[in-house]
């Protein structure tokens, strides 16, 4: 009778803990996203993706970002986005001069003439090889916000961190997954947690 007791209490301490463990994934997989509970983002139909801020040593980082991100958004189906050169010649007549970190006002501004719904803005915060000791692998990390057209409202933020070196690339080495493909996984895990 007293081994069932202990039992029991040893199976209460697993179940707290399981519970306790499950709140703060969820709780860690919400930090890095936010949406206005205001706005209805199934009513976005529309988009201009701005050139991308690069936060990294590759020169190209955040055009190769881009790029990869508007192809996925199209793919979706559920989101027109408006080709690049339209929003550069938008860029070019407001005078835009920070196209990645535009003001409220000229957000609205661009918004109105290229007819959007909504402007989407990103940062490549990592992109490239990281090393520890002789092991090496591909990592991006990357965040988007999604700028409503009628007010310069920001009303959709998310970030993503893919790739890096895996106990399994510790172990037995091998560099790592190619780039393309952690910027795609990253992508979709933004994509995601947009039409979640």
């Amino acid at each position: 009778m007293r081994t069932r007791n202990t039992m029991g209490f040893f199976g209460k301490i697993a179940l707290v803990l399981t519970v306790i463990s499950l709140v703060s994934c969820t709780a860690s997989k919400l930090i890095d996203i936010y949406f206005d509970p205001n706005m209805d983002l199934g009513a976005v139909r529309t988009a201009a993706v701005m050139p991308f801020d690069n936060l990294t040593r590759e020169q190209m980082a955040a055009d190769r970002v881009r790029d990869v991100f508007i192809n996925k958004l199209l793919s979706t189906g559920e989101i027109y986005v408006v080709p690049s050169g339209e929003v550069k010649r938008g860029i070019l007549l407001l005078g835009i001069s920070n196209p990645s970190s535009p003001s409220t006002e000229e957000t609205v501004k661009l918004a109105s003439l290229i007819k959007v719904d909504v402007i989407i803005t990103g940062t490549v915060r990592e992109y490239g090889e990281v090393r520890s000791g002789t092991t090496s692998a591909n990592i991006i990390s990357l965040s988007l916000q999604m700028i409503e057209g009628l007010s310069g409202k920001i009303i959709w933020t998310a970030s993503s961190t893919k790739g890096g070196i895996s106990t399994k690339d510790r172990l037995l080495g091998g560099g790592g997954r190619p780039m393309n493909d952690v910027t795609e996984e990253a992508v979709n895990d933004i994509l995601n947690k947009f039409f979640f």
